[in-house]
């Protein structure tokens, strides 16, 4: 992989400071974990996707396109290609009347406090979730009684061929953790969504109230991809644990945390494979006691 070539050619319609050379993933992960992109992009644009996802598939070079790395676990060793960034630099949010359309690296806890400043209700639930909307659209992320399909009008996302596609509520497929956009490998860039008039007070009493819940309930003050494991259907993957016997149990420095068992911590300097052995204990020990299978709700990339 000639990375000098995608370089050159990258900067032809991205400015140099936006294109990160060996970056370091810990700098761009909740977990705090993680070894070097060859290349990292940060877009400012729809062009500028386009263009990076161009040089990519021109050069035949790997690239993955994250958000703000809420959900991510890259391994030790790094990541092969480009990684391109769709967070803080592409967060740009409308509003006209109760329709609000904003860009995919938006954060969830940004655009809920903008859209409760507004009077409108319907997106409280969204002020805790550590992630972008791009990336919450494209799991229909969910708190508290809310789900993102509830307010989402539609999403203008890109394939990997570099088309621009308008999807709507229904085309988006969106279901528990899943959506089109996970399966067809398609990326969000932009969101629709609808909200109603509510009570400017109320509607921040409700944030206030959701946010008490997760600091009293979550380990937020340590690295973590939040909850490391989807809920099956029928149970909760943090009791689960909690029952096993698993709360506190480490391996090097990732620990199953001792506040909340549905999140694995990074206590000391943890690894990618001190998280990734962690996982599999914890999945082999309930599956060996209950019965139950716990699927991974944190990504997991990078050079195995």
């Amino acid at each position: 992989m000639d990375i000098i070539n995608v370089y050159n050619k990258l900067i032809e319609k991205i400015k140099a400071k936006n294109i990160l050379k060996d970056e370091p993933m810990y700098k761009h992960t909740s977990f705090k974990i993680g070894g070097p992109t060859d290349l990292m992009v940060l877009p400012y644009s729809i062009e500028e996707v386009k263009h990076a996802i161009k040089v990519c598939k021109e050069y035949d070079v790997d690239y993955y396109i994250m958000g703000n790395g809420s959900n991510l676990l890259v391994r030790d060793k790094g990541i092969r290609g480009v990684v391109i960034k769709i967070a803080e630099n592409f967060n740009k949010v409308e509003i006209n009347g109760n329709e609000v359309t904003a860009q995919a690296g938006v954060l969830l806890s940004v655009l809920s406090n903008i859209v409760a400043n507004k009077s409108l209700k319907g997106f409280e639930f969204a002020s805790g979730i550590p992630g972008t909307l791009g990336g919450a659209v494209a799991m229909n992320a969910g708190a508290y009684g809310g789900e993102i399909k509830d307010v989402l009008v539609g999403a203008t996302v890109i394939d990997d061929k570099g088309n621009i596609i308008y999807l709507n509520n229904e085309s988006l497929e969106l279901g528990y953790r899943e959506s089109i956009i996970q399966r067809k490998g398609f990326v969000v860039l932009e969101v629709k969504m609808q909200f109603e008039k509510g009570d400017y007070s109320e509607i921040k009493e409700k944030i206030k109230d959701f946010t008490q819940r997760r600091t009293t309930k979550q380990p937020l003050s340590l690295p973590s991809a939040g909850s490391t494991f989807k809920r099956p259907p029928g149970y909760y993957a943090g009791k689960l644990i909690e029952d096993a016997g698993l709360k506190g149990v480490r391996v090097g420095g990732a620990q199953v945390s001792t506040l909340h068992s549905g999140f694995i911590v990074n206590v000391d300097k943890a690894t990618a494979e001190d998280v990734i052995l962690l996982m599999e204990l914890v999945q082999k020990t309930v599956r060996d006691k209950f019965g139950v299978l716990l699927n991974p709700e944190v990504k997991i990339i990078g050079q195995v």
